[in-house]
């Protein structure tokens, strides 16, 4: 399984209005509960857990949350774009206005650091950080961060690759 197997359209947020680090997280809480059916609040704890231990931001304006959740099947991978940058800890002290949120299954973990590899890459290219940022609709979000992943990255990755 691999970033474009996850991201949809659906699961792409765009100029969401969250004002601080707290407000995002409930958001992104609240959107993953209504897609894979595990309590809001459940999500919420673990992702302030994953904060906690430290930001998960990754500089130049993007974060990453991620975290392991039990009980939950499948992954998900959302995409949300706020309107204003937030203060989200990072290490440049950029504030973020760009999001990917990983939840993975707890019995599959194998599968959550390929994933958020091929996150990584595909914001390496300030070029491709920009064209998020204007992107009109969620499904030029999708086609963007397909278009930014490596060759390589369009076959699916094995445990043995990383």
């Amino acid at each position: 399984m691999n970033i474009s197997d996850l991201l949809s359209a659906h699961n792409v947020i765009l100029d969401a209005g969250p004002a601080n680090k707290e407000t995002l997280l409930d958001l992104l809480a609240t959107e993953a509960s209504s897609r894979i059916g595990a309590p809001k609040e459940e999500i919420l704890k673990a992702l302030q857990a994953r904060e906690h231990i430290g930001s998960t931001a990754l500089g130049k304006g993007v974060a990453l949350p991620h975290t392991e959740l039990r009980g939950t099947e499948n992954p998900l991978v959302l995409f949300a774009r706020l309107r204003k940058p937030i203060d989200f800890e990072a290490r440049d002290d950029e504030p973020v206005d760009l999001f990917f949120l990983v939840l993975w299954p707890t019995a599959t973990r194998k599968g959550l650091l390929p994933v958020m590899g091929e996150i990584c890459q595909a914001l390496r290219d300030p070029q491709s950080l920009r064209k998020l940022r204007q992107a009109e609709t969620p499904d030029a979000v999708v086609q963007l961060v397909r278009q930014a992943l490596p060759p390589n990255a369009e076959r699916e990755l094995d445990d043995d690759d990383f």
